[in-house]
């Protein structure tokens, strides 16, 4: 067995054990704002990206807190709506604030969420046997009818190996209630991961994964969780605007049945306000 397969084996095996080995013990509830896996790479400093993520239930639970709606409205034909303003500013940091919108079916269009995070990577590529990168979020709930806990915080160690034309992505997720509902209950872990092949520019293929399955120090049941397999198409379209999207399929009783993810991007080198990171340095 050549050492290029070796590699390959040891990276599958490294990620799948670190998903599954979380899960024996804990799931978060899947943002449904947020179907997105997140790279190593960062944002390069002093470039701004604006991006939109979107997501349609077209099959999904009929009652308030089921599904990928945690609040009063049903998920079936919600709307989410995610808007995000990203800034390198670092070669390593980046900071992001997002706005979250929701239209519940015949409820009109509303706002949900204010999250504001920083996502980082450690070294540089191929300095570890994975590139590993790290990522800290703050959302700030104002509407109840979508979420009861008023603060949370989220962290996510990031894990990407590229062999060939294959990246390999996870992304496990530790999830606290600083404020609201909640706050005295222990951390939730979930996970979003993904295989992509790099075929052309403007078209590749990939899968992804996301899912929850309750708190740490108590899972739910197998039914109730919440877990989704979605293949995608990713590339660049004219102008510089990125694009992934594709179908999520739930395998679970407590996930919706179907929706549909559409995610588009675009960056521009706008200024940088601090100089080049250090080639020695880890982490800024």
């Amino acid at each position: 067995m050549n050492r290029p397969t070796i590699r390959a084996l040891g990276a599958i095996s490294s990620i799948l054990i670190c998903l599954l080995g979380a899960a024996r013990v804990a799931c978060a509830q899947v943002d449904p704002w947020e179907f997105e896996v997140y790279p190593y790479a960062t944002e390069g400093r002093g470039v701004a990206e604006i991006e939109t993520d979107n997501a349609v239930i077209a099959s999904g639970h009929g009652h308030g807190g089921e599904g990928t709606a945690a609040g009063d409205f049903r998920s079936q034909g919600m709307w989410y709506n995610q808007y995000e303003l990203t800034y390198g500013l670092t070669d390593r940091i980046e900071a992001s604030a997002y706005l979250l919108m929701a239209q519940p079916s015949g409820r009109g269009y509303w706002y949900a969420v204010t999250e504001y995070r920083l996502r980082g990577r450690l070294f540089d590529p191929g300095v570890l046997p994975i590139d590993l990168g790290w990522y800290a979020e703050l959302e700030w709930h104002k509407t109840p009818q979508f979420d009861n806990a008023d603060i949370e915080m989220e962290l996510r160690p990031i894990l990407e190996e590229d062999i060939g034309r294959f990246s390999f992505i996870a992304n496990p997720i530790f999830e606290k209630v600083l404020k609201g509902v909640g706050v005295n209950q222990g951390f939730e872990f979930g996970y979003s991961a993904g295989t992509y092949y790099r075929w052309t520019r403007y078209l590749s293929p990939g899968i992804e994964f996301y899912g929850g399955a309750g708190l740490i120090d108590g899972t739910d049941p197998l039914s109730s969780q919440q877990h989704y397999i979605v293949p995608v198409i990713w590339g660049e379209l004219p102008h510089g605007i990125e694009y992934n999207l594709g179908p999520g399929i739930g395998v679970t009783r407590g996930s919706d049945r179907v929706l549909v993810k559409f995610n588009f991007e675009l960056e521009q080198f706008i200024g940088a306000l601090f100089g080049p990171s250090s080639e020695q340095g880890w982490f800024f």
